[in-house]
């Protein structure tokens, strides 16, 4: 497996992972393509990589930039991250989430903010935070990852994208 940038021939790929990916989730809308596609028409996708296995793409993950309290300070939403059902469980998005957050931290990113299972993200250092607010979203599923010392609190404002 490699992890590699997106690339222009990634686009159906990744639209095919999403879809596959989120198709049975239970808090999904199925709108993650959706999302990825319209950071990526914004220019909003500052990481988009993708998890390829004998030359096919066969996992996702994206980064864009949020605002704290009106503020962009260097903090980033992890999401959607996505792996074929069939290849799930092998590692794959493991892969994507560390060496996504090693290229946020090689870009000077402040930190990290998800909505997600603490269960599964707390082995990459993520926690819950209560100081952050996510509109709609239950205080327990918004987690973050600081990466300095500095740790803003408020509302966190996600890309548009996210509102589809």
């Amino acid at each position: 497996m490699i992890v590699r940038p997106e690339a222009s021939h990634d686009y159906a790929a990744i639209r095919e992972i999403n879809l596959a990916a989120f198709a049975h989730h239970p808090y999904s809308r199925q709108v993650e393509h959706l999302i990825v596609e319209a950071l990526r028409a914004d220019d909003a996708l500052t990481i988009s990589l993708v998890a390829e296995v004998e030359g096919r793409a066969v996992g996702h993950i994206a980064f864009s930039p949020i605002a704290i309290n009106g503020e962009h300070l260097q903090w980033f939403a992890l999401g959607p991250v996505a792996v074929l059902p069939a290849m799930q469980r092998r590692g794959i998005g493991k892969a994507l989430i560390n060496e996504g957050l090693k290229a946020l931290r090689s870009r000077g990113a402040q930190g990290c903010v998800l909505v997600g299972d603490l269960a599964y993200y707390h082995r990459f250092g993520f926690r819950r935070s209560p100081e952050l607010i996510v509109h709609g979203v239950p205080p327990s599923a918004v987690l973050c990852l600081p990466m300095t010392p500095h740790f803003p609190e408020g509302k966190v404002e996600h890309h548009a994208a996210f509102s589809i």
